[in-house]
């Protein structure tokens, strides 16, 4: 039987943040170390109502990930490959057009494009791939390309993030996804990802983005080598940046899977420790209007519970994802939106289609 002191608290806190309050790193920690998930889940769900009231967002959108070939190689990753490998594989931008084609007649409205930091091919490769991407379908969105994409692109170009950001935004990019985030921790990402930009340079190149009118995502990697400490200065230093900037549109927790990566020893995370996440971001994020659980992460199902906790978009139809799938996910990589809208509908709330922006183009 749980404690009465331990609702008391998440009951403390969860008012606090319902009355406009704001959650400190210690009191963030305590939420993320108590076991009364339902506690939890009832004021995570009562701010996410609060936001954006019995909807639940989901988007018609295709995944395209243009190459897996990677020199930064880290080791939580099992999508990357070396040029040499024999599964390793580049789109022309070509290619890259004719993926897209092929889920026009779904009448997708984004195109999220993310790949490897390849070492040979050139900048003019990536901005041909959006130009033409926005040639060919000027009316869908093109969400591509991590923060640490664009620190790469400055480095072969010898530009500076934000001459890269402009010249993307020119071709026709619309926003940036929120992945390469990891977690902020330097300890973690000397372990794990020592090749990739550190906290400062993916945050700088964040604000570099929203001072320019390009929106984005944030994500946070979790369930390997970090502590709850490090998740919780994660989630305070995005909150930061919203707080200076507003471009964040959604926060994403993404759930670590650990097979064929070199941290393959790892369990994967649990069911709890998924709900938990999701419903400690809802309070922790008062900035974030959006809060998304990634069914090809966590499985439709737990997504579907996981708006019972704070949870208000199930992302999206996706279509081809790799990169997840390469690490051992056991989801489908696409989902019809006929079952989008059942899930979000038999947990009690209404579907919303969206644009990536969030602009509402149907309700269900």
């Amino acid at each position: 039987m749980l404690k009465v002191k331990e609702s008391e608290i998440i009951k403390e806190l969860g008012e606090k943040v319902l009355a406009g309050g704001r959650l400190t790193a210690e009191e963030a920690l305590r939420l993320y170390q108590s076991n009364d998930i339902i506690s939890l889940g009832y004021y995570a769900r009562a701010l996410k109502e609060k936001k954006t009231g019995q909807k639940v967002f989901f988007i018609t959108n295709r995944h395209i990930n243009h190459t897996n070939i990677c020199l930064n190689r880290c080791k939580f990753c099992a999508f990357s490959r070396d040029e040499e490998d024999e599964d390793a594989y580049v789109m022309s931008a070509a290619e890259v057009v004719e993926a897209a084609g092929s889920s026009v007649k779904d009448n997708i409205t984004e195109l999220h494009i993310v790949g490897g930091c390849h070492p040979t091919l050139p900048y003019s490769y990536y901005l041909e791939m959006i130009s033409e991407l926005h040639k060919a379908y000027p009316a869908i969105h093109i969400q591509a390309f991590t923060a640490v994409e664009i620190d790469y692109f400055a480095k072969i170009s010898g530009k500076d993030a934000g001459e890269v950001l402009a010249d993307f935004k020119e071709a026709g990019l619309g926003s940036l996804p929120g992945g390469g985030a990891e977690i902020f921790s330097e300890r973690t990402r000397k372990l794990a990802w020592e090749k990739k930009v550190g906290a400062g340079r993916w945050l700088e190149i964040m604000e570099l983005a929203h001072g320019q009118g390009i929106n984005s995502n944030a994500t946070m990697l979790y369930g390997h080598i970090e502590t709850l400490e490090e998740r919780i200065d994660h989630l305070l230093r995005l909150r930061d940046l919203q707080d200076k900037t507003g471009g964040f549109k959604a926060f994403i927790p993404l759930a670590f899977h650990p097979q064929n990566t070199e941290l393959d020893s790892l369990a994967k995370t649990t069911g709890y420790d998924d709900i938990k996440t999701l419903a400690v971001a809802r309070l922790v994020l008062d900035n974030f209007d959006h809060i998304k659980a990634f069914w090809i992460m966590v499985g439709p199902k737990l997504a579907q519970v996981s708006l019972q906790f704070g949870v208000d978009d199930v992302d999206g139809t996706v279509v081809e994802e790799k990169i997840t799938h390469a690490a051992g996910a056991d989801t489908e990589e696409s989902i019809a939106k006929d079952d989008l809208i059942h899930l979000v509908k038999d947990a009690g709330y209404t579907p919303v289609e969206r644009d990536t922006l969030y602009n509402e183009i149907k309700t269900f």
